[in-house]
């Protein structure tokens, strides 16, 4: 019960706790419930950006693809990493990100907009595809992102002046073009074949979009290829009429094993051969007058090389008449002093057994009748403004190059070979050049191309009505023109730099990227005094047979510099092997043929093609299969008479006879191997 004591409003209310006196022992009460409202918020909070994160995490996953704002990762089956790339183009804004399916886009980087998708493909159960785009929107920006290959080997791109199996890579180099180029000129440029697809040992291939103004580099520090896509201080050119927005756009592609990824990539992005090249080509020899004539060819030097194949037993698939039978480079007519009488050469020939092929090219001299006729009706490549030809340096001195995006040009290029062929029986040419690097660095063609290597197809495809017997030394995007494909010149020396070492390593590229109907070079090589090991006239005696015996197991081969220009035992070692490839090569060889019109897969495989687990298979470059059933393992090296040999797991029977049923690979340490012999290996 409450008291009132007399005294009004300014009494005191007994019995009651002082007000004043309760806030005071309340403060700590009232203090501990703020900080725990404040902690309640936090945790509520925390919680939501927890689930926030969990939720964009989720949203930048897709398929085995892990997304960050720098880059992505892609894992196998079991969880390990298998690719990496890094966007060097800008960072991405992830707020801007979102997935649709299983499309997972982007908006932004952290300063501007940009288109950016990555797609989820899973064509097979065993093959699982991501298409990736990096689109700017604004022009003149590059788009570079960079794939880590330490976490495997690589093959693949292009063939080289050194040439390794697998590849590799030493030093620096800022992203340049990538199109073809001639490398025994150019030797640190990109060959004269060359498609923008690599395959590694972890059963992962990356297949960058024909429409890409492709740039690579590389940063062996880093272990880092660059991937760049740009029109700035570039030969390629956006389409007439669009801005030039850079887009980088790829594929790549994870299987179970690298051999069957390799087959889904070939099936899926190459062009197939439609036909094959006459049988003969692949059984007899082919002989040519360079190496041994070089440009000092004549009618009485034809006559006797012919007759001196036949005095020694050779077979012939056909004969090449190579540089300089002509007056000037750009004429279409034999040189009447060099040949006094071109008919009855070709005539005699014929009388003999020999069809004929000639050297061609596409360039006109400006010295050549033709060269007034082929500007006045606008047939070359023409300088930026399309108004002048643009004259062009080439080995052989300068004038124009044809413009085969021309309907007019190649017309009259194909007129040209017409009547060579029916004047003189002309069964076939050799076409060289084609690179782009003949091409001015800015020019224009009737026909804008955005890539400087369609080039290099356009010209490819004037082989079309010759291709039973064709021979081209560069290539892109023309695995379907069926014709023989020839590496770049050798040089008459044992290492990797276009010289013997180097021509498993390019053959063995070459197949990879989808020419699978290989003519090597000349056996020897081109026999330059100041390239050829010795310093002598001919090729060094003993590197000259092994590069016969390692060419008896090549698709084809081609003789230039004779074998009777050394002694009886090398013309008897010449006719062993060119009998052994017509009898046991030959024949495997145009049976793997037929099947390449179907599947693309190569003729001249690497060992892993058959043990895709084996670790030490990626990395040998000195041996090689013929289909899966028949290995090769020539000696390379001078002064030896025996090599280490590695057999995968298999039943194996070697040319001596000795069986090998192993269950695991065998290596085979200081196998004898004469100097008559190259050592090869049957499956049982």
């Amino acid at each position: 019960m409450y008291q009132v004591v007399p005294g009004g409003a300014g009494g005191t209310i007994t019995d009651v706790i002082p007000k004043q006196k309760h806030s005071k022992d309340t403060r700590p009460l009232v203090g501990a419930g703020v900080i725990g409202l404040v902690l309640v918020i936090a945790a509520v909070t925390a919680w939501c950006y927890y689930i926030a994160s969990l939720r964009k995490a989720e949203l930048l996953k897709t398929q085995l693809l892990d997304l960050n704002k720098d880059g992505y990762i892609i894992r196998n089956q079991g969880g390990s990493i298998v690719f990496r790339m890094d966007f060097r183009s800008g960072t991405l804004d992830l707020d801007s990100c979102s997935k649709e399916g299983e499309i997972l886009s982007c908006g932004r980087t952290t300063d501007r907009k940009l288109n950016f998708f990555i797609e989820t493909v899973r064509p097979k159960d065993t093959v699982q595809c991501y298409r990736v785009r990096w689109e700017e929107l604004v022009p003149d920006i590059p788009v570079e992102h960079a794939m880590t290959y330490k976490f495997a080997h690589w093959y693949g791109g292009a063939v080289s002046a050194i040439q390794h199996w697998p590849i590799s890579i030493s030093g620096q180099q800022a992203p340049k073009p990538f199109v073809t180029s001639d490398i025994y000129s150019n030797r640190n440029e990109f060959g004269g074949i060359l498609e923008s697809y690599w395959l590694s040992s972890n059963a992962t291939a990356i297949k960058i979009n024909n429409s890409v103004p492709f740039h690579l580099g590389w940063n062996d520090t880093e272990k880092t290829m660059y991937f760049q896509a740009r029109y700035n201080d570039s030969p390629f050119k956006p389409n007439p009429g669009e801005a030039p927005c850079a887009e980088l756009s790829y594929r790549v592609c994870v299987g179970l094993d690298v051999t069957s990824i390799h087959k889904y990539m070939v099936r899926r992005y190459f062009n197939k051969p439609n036909k094959v090249p006459a049988k003969v080509m692949f059984r007899h020899p082919i002989w040519s007058t360079w190496a041994l004539h070089k440009t000092d060819i004549d009618q009485e030097k034809v006559l006797a090389y012919a007759a001196n194949i036949r005095k020694h037993h050779f077979n012939c698939s056909h004969l090449e008449v190579d540089d300089r039978y002509t007056s000037r480079y750009g004429e279409f007519e034999f040189d009447p002093i060099k040949f006094p009488n071109a008919s009855a050469m070709f005539q005699k020939l014929k009388s003999d057994g020999f069809l004929v092929s000639l050297w061609i090219h596409p360039f006109v001299n400006y010295d050549s009748e033709n060269f007034h006729t082929c500007v006045e009706r606008g047939l070359f490549v023409r300088e930026p403004t399309g108004r002048l030809p643009a004259l062009v340096r080439w080995w052989n001195g300068i004038g124009g190059i044809l413009d085969f995006t021309n309907a007019e040009a190649r017309d009259w290029f194909s007129s040209q070979l017409r009547s060579l062929r029916s004047r003189y029986g002309v069964t076939s040419f050799k076409f060289d050049a084609g690179e782009t690097n003949y091409l001015p660095w800015k020019f224009s063609t009737r026909t804008p191309i955005r890539d400087p290597s369609f080039f290099t197809r356009r010209y490819t495809e004037m082989a079309i009505p010759y291709n039973d017997r064709a021979e081209l030394r560069s290539g892109y995007q023309s695995q379907n023109i069926s014709c023989f494909f020839r590496p770049i010149d050798r040089d008459s020396v044992w290492g990797y730099e276009l010289g013997l070492k180097s021509l498993i390593p390019t053959v063995l590229t070459i197949s990879i990227l989808g020419y699978q109907f290989i003519l090597p070079d000349m056996i020897g090589g081109n026999a330059y005094l100041n390239r050829t090991d010795g310093n002598r006239a001919l090729p060094d005696r003993e590197l000259y047979i092994r590069w016969l015996e390692l060419s008896a197991f090549m698709p084809s081969m081609q003789f230039s510099i004779p074998p009777w220009e050394y002694d009886n035992e090398v013309v008897e070692i010449a006719r062993k092997y060119t009998a052994l490839h017509e009898s046991i090569v030959a024949p495997r060889v145009l049976e793997l043929a037929g099947e390449v019109l179907d599947t693309g897969d190569p003729i001249i495989r690497p060992l892993w093609w058959i043990a895709t687990g084996d670790e030490t298979a990626y990395k040998i470059d000195s041996q090689f299969l013929i289909g899966d059933d028949l290995m090769v393992a020539p000696v390379l090296e001078p002064g030896k008479q025996e090599r280490d040999i590695y057999l995968p797991a298999g039943r194996w029977r070697s040319y001596k006879g000795e069986r090998f049923d192993i269950k695991e690979p065998l290596h085979l340490t200081d196998y004898p191997v004469d100097l008559d012999e190259i050592a090869y290996f049957v499956w049982v």
